[in-house]
C-alpha cells in the first residue's frame, strides 16, 4: 500500500483495476482551519491510454500495481504492429498498432526499448530518448541562409518525417527526440 505522500512522477499505482502512471501531480493546503491537505494527480492510464486526473484527501491509500520495468529488443515488425522480446527471460511480445503506431518511426530492428509489463501483458513501451537516424531524403542544403533559423523537412530511414536545420543533407546521420519527434543535433 501506498499513500499519497509517496506520489513522485513516473510512480505505477492501480485505480478501478488498472495500471496508472502519475505523470503529474500537485498538493494543496486548504486556508479554513481542520481543512484536510488535498493531492491533486494527472495520470495516464496504461490500458486505455486516457488522461485522467483524481483529488485524493492527504494520506489517503493507493494500491501499487503489479507492473514492471522490464529492458526489451524491438524485432521485427509484423502487419499493423511490432514483436518485441523480453531480455530477461527471452519471452516475445506481439505488440498491436495502438502501442506500435506512436513509437515505431523511432525504432530500428535491434533497437533497445523498456516495455511496462502488468500482469504478465506488454502495456507500454518506451524507446530511448534520444535515437540516431539516418536522413534518407531532403531538399539541397541552403547556403548562405543564417540570417534566420531555417528548417526543411526530412525523411528518415525508419518512415518518420521531421524537421531539421537547413544545413543538413541526405545520408547525415542525426539524433532525434522521442518525446517530442524533433531534431537534437547531428550524430
Amino acid at each position: 500500500m501506498l499513500t499519497t505522500a509517496d506520489f513522485k512522477r513516473g510512480l505505477v499505482i492501480q485505480l478501478d483495476n488498472a495500471p496508472c502512471l502519475i505523470l503529474d501531480y500537485t498538493t494543496q493546503s486548504p486556508s479554513a482551519r481542520g481543512g484536510n491537505t488535498l493531492v491533486k494527480a494527472k495520470y495516464r492510464n496504461l490500458l486505455t491510454a486516457q488522461v485522467l486526473e483524481k483529488t485524493f484527501k492527504a494520506g489517503d491509500k493507493v494500491d501499487e500495481a503489479d507492473f514492471e520495468r522490464r529492458k526489451g529488443q524491438f524485432l521485427y515488425p509484423s502487419g499493423d504492429g511490432g514483436v518485441f522480446m523480453d531480455l530477461e527471460n527471452y519471452e516475445q511480445y506481439e505488440i498491436g498498432e495502438e502501442l506500435f503506431e506512436p513509437i515505431q518511426g523511432y525504432l530500428l530492428e535491434g533497437a533497445d526499448v523498456q516495455l511496462g509489463v502488468f500482469q504478465g501483458r506488454v502495456v507500454s513501451i518506451d524507446p530511448p530518448m534520444i535515437v540516431e537516424l539516418n536522413v534518407t531524403e531532403t531538399a539541397p542544403a541552403i547556403k548562405n541562409a543564417t540570417a534566420t533559423a531555417q528548417t526543411k523537412e526530412a525523411l528518415l530511414e525508419t518512415g518518420l518525417r521531421i524537421q531539421v536545420p537547413g544545413y543538413l543533407e541526405t545520408g547525415e546521420r542525426i539524433k532525434v527526440d522521442t518525446r517530442e519527434g524533433r531534431f537534437v543535433s547531428r550524430a
